[in-house]
């Protein structure tokens, strides 16, 4: 028999639309982003009017791949069931698993009312970007604050910034990369591809670049402590896509990657390393469009790792996060430190100055 306390966790990411229709809302809403765009209102209304309405053609071909609408949602939902399921049946409490999209429904101001309508005695806020950015658990944690502030929800609430090497993440990720290695052929090389950013945000102080750096070598190191491997014959890089606009992004970018490995006679296998569950950067770009270069440019093979998903191990590696958030208290804390995580070079870590009780 649970106890009385009530746990309320909001899981977070970046949304998607749910039909034709939605695509240049969508597209607005994300680019009327301060974290996004950083110019100041009116100018930033205005450029993600302009910016969206261009865009929104090409984005509903992109969606049109995949049956018109992203499936972000269904299956972010499918993990907070199963996480939901994983923490009743572990702690002595009920809790309640909410799903919260920062750029189009269910977004924070419905959630927060249905939160609101649970009445928790705690609430856990996860994001579910493995690798923090100012560009997306900044944004998501931010517009959370401002409107439960704006409606009076004022329950006690711990955060959870990034877990870019807990075990049971990175061990979720081996256990995908083996079986996909296992038809690669000899000798494949392994793109570890995670979302771009603009070279400026990073140079700004932004962790996101290093974190996705963890967490690859964190797969790597497990996956030959693994299989007993022998580190200098893995062949695997960092590498970035779904650039957009006309500033410079962070690279080498999964393109010039998939050239160069036609370039060497190589195979490939594809990690999305900061994705936990497919939409269309993983369903349109990795595996339609990304292969049909791959194949034009002599590569091999061409072999897609999933994303997580409702991965068990994963579930079980987010469940330790809402435990070590609950007995952390209030505040704000990574997954795998109370204190510091990044160098002391990335400024915009948000671990910088922050107390966790």
């Amino acid at each position: 028999m649970a106890s009385g306390k009530r746990l309320a966790v909001v899981l977070f990411n970046l949304g998607g639309p749910d039909g034709p229709d939605a695509v240049q809302p969508f597209l607005f809403n994300l680019f009327n982003d301060k974290a996004i765009i950083s110019v100041p209102q009116p100018f930033r209304w205005l450029l993600a009017k302009l910016i969206s309405t261009r865009r929104a053609p090409i984005a509903k071909e992109i969606y049109g791949e995949i049956g018109g609408r992203s499936p972000i949602v269904p299956l972010t939902q499918q993990q907070a069931a199963a996480l939901e399921e994983r923490l009743n049946e572990k702690l002595d409490l009920n809790a309640e698993v909410f799903v919260c999209m920062r750029y189009w429904h269910p977004r924070a101001e419905q959630v927060v009312q249905e939160v609101a309508a649970f009445e928790p005695n705690q609430i856990v806020l996860l994001p579910l970007y493995p690798q923090f950015s100012t560009t997306t658990t900044r944004s998501s944690l931010k517009e959370w604050d401002k409107v439960a502030r704006k409606v009076g929800l004022d329950v006690p609430t711990a955060s959870l910034c990034c877990h870019p090497h807990q075990d049971k993440f990175i061990s979720a990720h081996v256990r995908l990369l083996k079986s996909s290695l296992k038809s690669a052929g000899k000798n494949p090389r392994i793109l570890f591809s995670a979302h771009g950013l603009p070279k400026k945000t990073v140079e700004a102080g932004d962790p996101y670049q290093w974190q996705v750096e963890v967490t690859a070598a964190a797969i790597i190191e497990k996956l030959i402590l693994d299989e007993g491997m022998d580190a200098a014959a893995l062949d695997w890089e960092v590498c970035y896509q779904s650039r957009v606009g006309p500033l410079e992004w962070i690279g080498p970018s999964t393109e010039e990657e998939i050239a160069r490995a036609g370039a060497d006679g190589k195979s490939l296998v594809i990690v999305p390393i900061a994705f936990v569950s497919e939409h269309s950067e993983t369903l349109v770009e990795l595996d339609i469009e990304y292969r049909a270069l791959a194949e034009g440019l002599g590569v091999k093979k061409y072999i897609r790792v999933p994303a997580l998903g409702a991965d068990e191990g994963f579930i079980e590696g987010l469940g330790e996060l809402v435990e070590l958030a609950l007995s952390r208290g209030t505040g704000l804390s990574s997954g795998v430190s109370s204190t510091k995580l990044c160098p002391s070079t990335y400024g915009q870590c948000p671990l910088e100055d922050v107390p966790v009780e």
